[in-house]
């Protein structure tokens, strides 16, 4: 008799050795460095600094540019050009990704899909190096471009988890590749703070260190894609793909998402997860995209205190990531996630009480955020796995980021709403409770073994 481990071992889609593990892992090492020195820290005021010198080139400084640019032919004032620029970005990603991962299903080599799309992103990374001047239209143009990469290079990455961790592993594996991630970023970061630092001493111009750092980002993702391309290399595409190769891949990737969307009411377990994921994410996304803001203006910290405060974040998430992974090993990782929303709930609460300019408190707060922020979001990753189809991973895993990328707003609308009601940022963080609130309660009716079984997926010993 034929048993299942031997049926995988003879499978060319599956390669689930420990070297094959920690070369996947790798690619959250790469992409974390755009995330962290261009997504999070430098791309959006550099971005707005090109647009300001267009708007108003002999302006002084420390004056407030109130001129607008066109866009498309529509005026825009200049301190919108990059929460719009990710705004677009993130709309067209959330389409797109569905696309890219029917595609992913159906092509024979996906680590090389993988490594394609990561290149290209990590190139337009790369020319960002350009931006100098008033050339902001580049900036708009390679961010989409540098942001569509990632997001479709992580529905192929995260869809290879299926291939290389067995149901039992994937919550370990899935931990420690977001805890390498956290590392890597900090340690980009970090290098990159250092220049911006010390530019006169280096001989370089403030702009120049930017522009490096900028360049040293998408280098670094470019490099490092190296090792799960190569890793993974033996790889190939499932059989299991429900459309004929033969329809073509435009024909075919239209058929199967077609065939997917009547689908979906097969798998309910999977759509509840997505639509819980869609609660809780968006609350956890929209503390941390609003964390700056709220350190500033609510509580009256500078700049160097916030980069102080990332930096907290950044180190404290890797040992959470590895520490949540080990929990869910023991609990299970649906337990331990609707732990971590509880915690995110009392994160928030906490924040909401911190007095004004008191940095230490805010930095126990940033702690908190940091334990909870990598455990959550990478047993979130290992936990829709069971729930995925075997054979459409990476179009499932579409839905996932799409519903990431799509509804990313909901949160910081609240947010933006709030504060416009009561003129205050700290009611403002309050209401992002209730996405976690919300997320929780629908997470809780998620039967996993059901939805495990309803999948076609091969149970675990603990979820």
């Amino acid at each position: 008799m034929t048993t299942t481990s031997e049926v995988l071992r003879a499978d060319p889609a599956v390669e689930r050795t420990r070297g094959h593990q920690r070369a996947w892992g790798w690619y959250d090492w790469a992409n974390s460095a755009y995330v962290t020195t261009t997504g999070t820290v430098l791309i959006s005021p550099y971005l707005t600094s090109l647009a300001r010198n267009d708007a108003c080139p002999d302006l002084p400084a420390g004056q407030t540019c109130d001129a607008t640019l066109s866009v498309l032919g529509l005026p825009v004032a200049v301190g919108s050009i990059a929460p719009y620029t990710i705004t677009v970005a993130t709309i067209v990603s959330a389409v797109v990704l569905l696309f890219v991962g029917a595609i992913a299903d159906r092509h024979p080599r996906p680590t090389w899909l993988l490594g394609g799309l990561a290149w290209a992103g990590a190139t337009a990374a790369s020319l960002m190096f350009f931006l100098q001047g008033t050339n902001w239209q580049l900036g708009v143009l390679l961010i989409v471009i540098a942001n569509l990469c990632l997001g479709a290079s992580t529905v192929v990455y995260d869809a290879l988890l299926n291939r290389i961790a067995h149901p039992d592993d994937r919550d370990r594996v899935s931990s420690r590749a977001w805890a390498l991630g956290y590392l890597g970023g900090g340690l980009l970061l970090v290098l990159n703070l250092v220049v911006l630092q010390t530019y006169e001493s280096l001989g370089l111009s403030y702009g120049m260190a930017i522009r490096l750092s900028l360049l040293s980002a998408g280098l670094w993702w470019a490099v490092f894609t190296l090792i799960p391309v190569i890793g993974l290399r033996r790889i190939r595409g499932t059989t299991a793909t429900p459309v004929e190769r033969s329809a073509g891949v435009v024909g075919g990737t239209v058929s199967q998402l077609r065939d997917t969307f009547g689908e979906l009411r097969r798998y309910p377990h999977t759509l509840t997860f997505l639509l819980a994921y869609l609660f809780f994410n968006d609350g956890i996304q929209t503390v941390i995209t609003s964390a700056s803001l709220y350190g500033t203006e609510a509580l009256g910290f500078d700049t160097a205190q916030l980069t102080i405060t990332i930096l907290v974040v950044q180190f404290v998430a890797f040992f959470g990531a590895l520490f949540f992974g080990v929990v869910a090993g023991r609990v299970g990782a649906k337990r331990t996630v609707l732990a971590g929303i509880v915690m995110w709930t009392l994160v928030v609460a906490f924040a909401y009480f911190v007095p004004r300019g008191a940095f230490t408190v805010w930095l126990v707060c940033a702690v908190l955020i940091g334990t909870v922020m990598g455990g959550t979001q990478a047993l979130s990753r290992s936990l829709y796995s069971q729930l995925v189809p075997r054979g459409r991973e990476s179009e499932f895993f579409s839905f996932y980021q799409a519903m990431e990328r799509g509804t990313s707003w909901f949160g910081t609308l609240a947010f933006g709403l709030t504060y416009q009601l009561t003129g205050s940022y700290r009611p403002a963080i309050l209401v992002t409770i209730v996405f976690f609130v919300v997320g929780g309660l629908i997470l809780t009716r998620v039967r996993m073994r059901e939805g495990i079984a309803a999948a076609g997926n091969e149970q675990p010993r603990i979820v």
